[in-house]
């Protein structure tokens, strides 16, 4: 894959693998019907690949919502994690989807642009933020977290949070990988 030494994206995207099915049976049309329906208001991202498995796609969007449209964590607390599971993962879809909703959000545009380059993190980075950056690369990367990045997330956010914050992980590394997978477009190409 052809990325440019700043960014683990890739420079020129590969052609999609598994897109959405040709033609839709009743039950592909009653999910994608669903989706359009539902708060995202169409079939995008991970919801091309999987429309070939209706019954996992309710399952998936399902909790995809509620852990953006019903969770409790602080808007830019999630899209700066589900920006950072992106980079680590190099998912563009998830990164060109949500990069401008951290940004709302009130992520500091700095810190998203140290994050797409892999550059160390602005001084002004807020606590938390970099808390979450920093647990997220770790729970990636060893597939666990250490006592003590555990306790200082624990007592930042409480048990509650925290669980929330580690299933956004688990759900945007799932979601990242089927997509990388399936050779997902971007946003602006799907």
């Amino acid at each position: 894959m052809n990325t440019s030494p700043a960014s683990p994206f890739p420079a020129t995207p590969p052609a999609e693998r598994i897109g959405p099915p040709a033609t839709l049976d009743a039950e592909q049309h009653e999910a994608a019907q669903a989706l359009i329906n539902g708060p995202r208001g169409g079939v995008y991202g991970p919801f091309r690949p999987l429309l070939h498995r209706p019954p996992l796609l309710h399952a998936v969007a399902r909790v995809g919502e509620m852990l953006r449209y019903q969770g409790t964590l602080p808007d830019a607390l999630r899209e700066w994690t589900i920006c950072v599971v992106a980079r680590e993962l190099a998912n563009v879809f998830e990164w060109q989807m949500h990069r401008p909703l951290a940004e709302k959000a009130g992520v500091p545009a700095g810190a998203l642009a140290a994050l797409e380059a892999g550059a160390p993190w602005p001084a002004d980075l807020p606590a938390d933020l970099a808390l979450a950056a920093a647990l997220t690369r770790e729970l990636l990367a060893t597939h666990d977290v250490a006592d003590d990045r555990f306790d200082a997330a624990r007592r930042a956010w409480g048990d509650a949070a925290l669980v929330e914050l580690l299933t956004l992980v688990g759900y945007f590394a799932m979601v990242s990988w089927l997509m990388n997978v399936a050779r997902t477009p971007g946003p602006a190409k799907a």
